[in-house]
């Protein structure tokens, strides 16, 4: 508050200049820091506006884990190959009968979303249902998610908001942090429906691209739990807005080379109806 009345009283000593004096105090970068490092991919800290946030720009591996249809014991018909979920004896993507990586894959019955399929885990669940159910995990083909390694845990939560941004075709999506990868694997990871909301290809199995995605996080933002499509959507708009929008984003961005400026037709890739989704 104490900072707009300084911009008013400049704006009305100043006439003529006010506008872009105010343009520039709104879109000069915010103050940011190394906060970790993940193999060549660097996050950088950068609150805005009472929001806090981190920023980094990498490429995105498609995640199907939590689809109903991620994983099939045919491997030529689940979205993704078997060998992203595990192996006999270590099945780290997949339900077991014994809940521990050593047991044997639970298969969908009748009843279940996808009868045959095996039943595929995400990070963050919904402890009403049980751990057979399908249903307690983050459905990657309806919900924009991104993954985390486990450093980029410690600084955000399962079920925390974010902004994910196409650099290259300028298309912005709201998504939740909904799973953590292995600490071996590249940072730059979303969802089968965070790839579609961006125009990236989708296919979990050839889809992705190698650079060119923006992930800002939003540490503490949410309750550790899911949330449905449409709270991602608005929950995440706003604490963009708050940061700073697309103004604060692109001053962020003019110090990171061959950056492409986020336009204001970018922010309206949040709303849900302009997310592809899987029926």
């Amino acid at each position: 508050m104490k900072f707009t009345f300084v911009l008013l009283i400049v704006a009305l000593a100043v006439p003529g200049s006010s506008q872009d004096f105010i343009q520039s105090a709104l879109s000069k970068p915010p103050s940011k820091f190394k906060l970790f490092q993940h193999h060549s991919t660097v996050a950088w800290s950068c609150t805005s506006s009472g929001v806090n946030a981190f920023v980094y720009k990498a490429g995105m591996a498609v995640d199907a884990d939590g689809a109903f249809r991620a994983y099939h014991p045919n491997n030529r018909l689940g979205l993704d190959s078997i060998e992203h979920a595990g192996r006999p004896g270590h099945w780290w993507a997949l339900a077991t009968d014994t809940g521990k990586t050593t047991g044997h894959p639970i298969v969908q019955r009748k009843g279940d979303p996808a009868p045959g399929y095996y039943v595929s885990m995400t990070s963050l669940f919904d402890d009403r249902h049980s751990e057979r159910d399908p249903r307690r995990f983050v459905d990657a083909a309806k919900i924009p998610y991104v993954v985390l390694p486990p450093i980029g845990s410690r600084h955000a939560k399962l079920g925390d908001f974010a902004t994910v941004i196409n650099l290259r075709n300028r298309k912005m999506a709201g998504a939740i942090v909904a799973d953590e990868s292995s600490s071996d694997l590249k940072m730059g990871e979303g969802s089968i429906a965070l790839a579609k909301a961006l125009g990236i290809h989708s296919s979990p199995r050839n889809g992705g691209i190698d650079d060119g995605v923006a992930y800002l996080i939003y540490p503490g933002s949410g309750n550790a739990k899911p949330r449905r499509l449409k709270e991602i959507v608005a929950i995440s708009r706003t604490h963009f807005q708050t940061w700073g929008g697309r103004d604060k984003l692109n001053a962020f961005l003019r110090t990171e080379p061959e950056t492409t400026p986020v336009t204001a037709r970018s922010e309206e890739t949040l709303r849900p109806q302009e997310q592809p989704l899987e029926k």
